[in-house]
């Protein structure tokens, strides 16, 4: 009597949910989302695949050029600079194989324990620029992740630092022994995380290529819903694999259209702040820290950990706050709905990716804008901004009244010809004239006193409590001053900053005074999406913008507010309030009057259009226990 095979190779913490084999109906959809994927344009061409090959090819060259030039600074001989190596490892949506056209290519450059992170900003940022293929340059050296994003051939990379303790870096290295991580600061194990943990998960799944076009189409998803942004406190793209690489565990033969449409009814219903994990994780003895909540009071704190497969595990979404959880949240109760419909044959894939309607969805926003003398200033000094929004967002959401603060994923650049210093300032402050806005740089060449203004604008889209029925009359206060002054301070602490040549700004804008960048070609006033209404409150506000301004009342300085919040946004710990010296707003009836930080306009903001609220789940699915 033959043997009984032997049973599949679990992949996962847990046994899979179910093994059978997709049917006609999933084929078919799989079939309409790839045809949909190809429509959307997220495949790149021949060419430009060609492009990046060379690219690589060139960057490695570089690489071994810059760690030869620093050896021989160091007083090696030739032979021992030459021999020192230097190595490029891809890692992120490109080692992924989910790439589309235009993507950027994350790169991480190994180099020998004699090379410096100095070294890597002083020495091969300026080398990146002298190039004539290198048509932009950055470097962000005071990020979480330290970074130098340029552009080059056309194709944008991103380079990361990692400093082994080996005195020469081998052609044949491999990154997957934890030995290596020995003797590295916290910064070098991060960059070295993001290639292990790309190779881990391509590691850990049961069919790759269901893998890649299913996460190419949650990819796709989340850019087009701007929810796809580490930075900005949503999910950024190792996040995203590896909540789609954990649906393929539990689902292990099912075909992409499947694993998609279980993916959204799975990670509505996912029981937060239960981790997913795609593996049990190590231990090891090396002194580095690895994720334990029981452990590490911080850890306990993460609102959607996602835990990175390789050694030492880490939280690759320590960047969630209340308001962007409650948001991706709420848009993976839209995708399961579409999902269940083409399922049905009531719906189709285009739907899942319509664009985003964040600038539609709120009546008042905040303007952080950022800006600059120069092009090149400017790259590095809105890169560090954008890398401290998150925590102006974090300090907003325990703002008394303030239901939610949606940070858009994305800063809008420009630049402003400026002939007074009249035109400098406003066009820093955000109030650009319509003669500055329309002056071209042919406009300004020649003339006395001539500057250019380089701004970058990023946007919070702001949620007020609506005033209960029975409360008491008069305004109800809102006062974002503490965290719009203490946003600003944290900012100006940059290293680089430099007051004559950089400035920031936070100021109140209503939805109706938005910019035209913002809606990049789309209509200004589209029909108002069904699930958004607006209440009483928010109709009344309808020119009264600029009344009943008041001083703020707090219990003190510094001091937790007494908030009441949804459960869904309730903190692990309480937070700093507003100041009470600084200026408030009084909703339902807002103001634009600036708080008194120096040099700084931070403007209070005013009611935002409340969006209604994601609808109840309907039969409840079991979040599997990873």
């Amino acid at each position: 009597m033959a043997a009984a095979p032997p049973p599949p190779k679990q992949l996962g913490i847990t046994p899979p949910i179910s093994l059978i084999e997709p049917t006609e109906q999933e084929l078919q959809a799989t079939k309409t989302l790839m045809e949909e994927l190809h429509r959307q344009g997220t495949f790149e061409s021949e060419a430009e695949s060609k492009t990046r090959e060379k690219v690589l090819a060139l960057v490695q060259s570089l690489v071994k050029t810059f760690v030869r030039q620093v050896s021989l600074r160091l007083g090696m001989s030739p032979q021992l600079a030459a021999a020192a190596g230097g190595k490029i490892f891809t890692f992120g949506s490109y080692r992924l194989g989910v790439h589309g056209p235009g993507a950027d290519i994350d790169t991480l450059c190994v180099v020998p324990k004699h090379v410096s992170r100095e070294d890597f900003f002083e020495v091969f940022e300026p080398m990146l620029r002298e190039r004539e293929e290198v048509t932009e340059c950055s470097g962000v050296p005071d990020a979480y992740v330290p970074i130098i994003k340029i552009k080059i051939l056309g194709i944008d990379i991103d380079f990361l630092l990692a400093r082994l303790a080996l005195a020469q870096i081998p052609e044949d290295l491999s990154l997957l022994d934890n030995n290596l991580l020995k003797n590295l600061d916290e910064r070098c194990v991060r960059s070295l995380n993001g290639s292990r943990v790309t190779d881990e998960i391509l590691r850990l799944v049961p069919n790759v290529q269901v893998f890649r076009d299913s996460l190419r189409c949650i990819k796709l998803w989340a850019q087009r819903r701007a929810i796809y942004s580490n930075v900005n406190g949503f999910l950024g793209g190792v996040a995203w694999a590896m909540l789609v690489a954990r649906i393929c565990q539990l689902y292990p033969n099912a075909a992409a259209g499947s694993i998609v449409s279980r993916f959204f009814v799975i990670m509505y219903q996912w029981k937060w702040p239960q981790p997913v994990l795609l593996k049990v994780i190590e231990e090891g003895p090396l002194n580095v820290r690895v994720w334990n909540p029981k452990l590490y009071p911080v850890d306990r704190a993460h609102r959607m950990p996602i835990i990175t497969p390789a050694y030492p595990a880490m939280c690759s979404t320590h960047n969630v706050s209340a308001s962007t959880h409650e948001v991706i949240q709420r848009e993976f109760k839209r995708g399961a709905d579409i999902v269940d419909r083409i399922f049905v044959g009531k719906g189709n894939w285009a739907e899942l990716f319509e664009k985003h309607d964040f600038f539609h969805q709120y009546r008042y926003y905040l303007q952080v804008i950022a800006s600059a003398s120069s092009c090149e200033l400017q790259k590095k000094w809105s890169g560090a901004v954008e890398a401290k929004i998150r925590h102006l967002v974090s300090k907003l959401e325990f703002v008394e009244g303030l239901t939610l603060a949606h940070p858009f994923v994305k800063g809008f650049d420009d630049r402003h010809f400026c002939l007074s210093d009249d035109e400098v300032r406003g066009a820093a402050q955000g109030e650009v004239s319509d003669a500055v806005r329309t002056r071209t740089q042919a406009d300004v060449e020649g003339q006395e006193g001539a500057a250019t203004v380089y701004t970058t604008t990023f946007y919070i889209g702001l949620l007020v409590e609506p005033k209960q029925p029975g409360t008491a009359g008069g305004p109800r206060r809102l006062d974002i001053s503490y965290p719009t002054n203490e946003f600003t301070k944290m900012a100006k602490m940059w290293d680089q900053f430099n007051e004559e040549k950089m400035g920031i700004v936070v100021r109140h804008i209503k939805n109706t005074t938005l910019p035209d960048n913002v809606f990049e070609g789309r209509p200004r006033n589209p029909p108002a999406p069904k699930s958004i209404k607006r209440t009483k409150s928010t109709k009344s506000l309808k020119g009264q913008q600029g009344k009943a301004v008041g001083n703020g009342h707090a219990n003190g300085a510094e001091q937790p507010s007494k908030k009441r919040r949804p459960s869904s946004m309730a903190p692990e710990s309480p937070a700093p309030a507003a100041a009470p010296t600084a200026a408030a707003v009084a909703a339902p009836t807002p103001s634009l009057t600036p708080a008194p930080t120096a040099g700084i306009a931070a403007p209070s903001p005013a009611p935002a259009q409340a969006p209604a609220a994601a609808p109840a789940a309907g039969e409840p699915v079991a979040a599997p226990s990873s």
